[in-house]
């Protein structure tokens, strides 16, 4: 029954975007409403939040992913927290290692965010034919999103002069569009499941 594992696979998944939405705006809130903006504020703020949802993260994803995507996922977590680490621990270097830092980080998890959602999609395309999951594609593109999102935020990072106010103010903005779109991709995959029911399942 296509439309059964589709509310199953919802079910077990959403959680996760919506738990990465709420640590996104935790840090974001933070950057907002605290004026210091300086490069030891940027490492202390990042490297709690990288700690933490690295952690998260990879427990999520062992819980609820499977195959290669569940690894990439846990890799994800491991090396945010490793950077978050790092963060708190040389927390006072400045301006140059947080920049150096965080645009090495978002380059990382960007790119294995985007690899693990495009793969997705492909798959997905390919079993068309077994009428795999109608949940897969919304994670695809959940993950393309969330993958491209973080990998620009890596490029502007590169791009940008070095300035600690800007650069500060810019990880909360990426943080804040971040959290939205996780809020509003895991409450339609809960919606979507909760919409299944077995009056509605098609067997094939």
């Amino acid at each position: 029954m296509a439309h059964t594992d589709a509310a199953a696979y919802s079910a077990r998944y959403w959680i996760v975007p919506v738990v990465r939405a709420v640590l996104a705006f935790l840090p974001a809130i933070a950057i907002t409403f605290i004026p210091d903006h300086s490069a030891d504020f940027g490492l202390l703020v990042f490297g709690c939040w990288a700690l933490v949802s690295g952690v998260v993260l990879g427990a999520l994803a062992l819980r609820t992913l499977s195959g290669l995507a569940r690894t990439l996922f846990v890799v994800n977590g491991i090396v945010s927290a490793v950077a978050g680490l790092l963060a708190l621990s040389f927390q006072g270097a400045g301006l140059p290692l947080y920049l150096y830092l965080v645009s090495v980080w978002a380059a990382i998890t960007g790119f294995v965010e985007l690899y693990a959602g495009i793969r997705e999609r492909a798959r997905s395309t390919r079993a068309a034919g077994a009428r795999r999951s109608d949940a897969r594609p919304s994670v695809a593109r959940d993950w393309i999103t969330g993958g491209a999102l973080t990998a620009i935020f890596a490029i502007a990072y590169l791009l940008l002069p070095p300035n600690a106010v800007v650069s500060v103010g810019l990880l909360g903005a990426y943080l804040v569009i971040l959290g939205v779109y996780l809020a509003i991709a895991g409450f339609s995959l809960k919606w979507d499941g909760a919409r299944v029911t077995p009056e509605t399942e098609e067997v094939v």
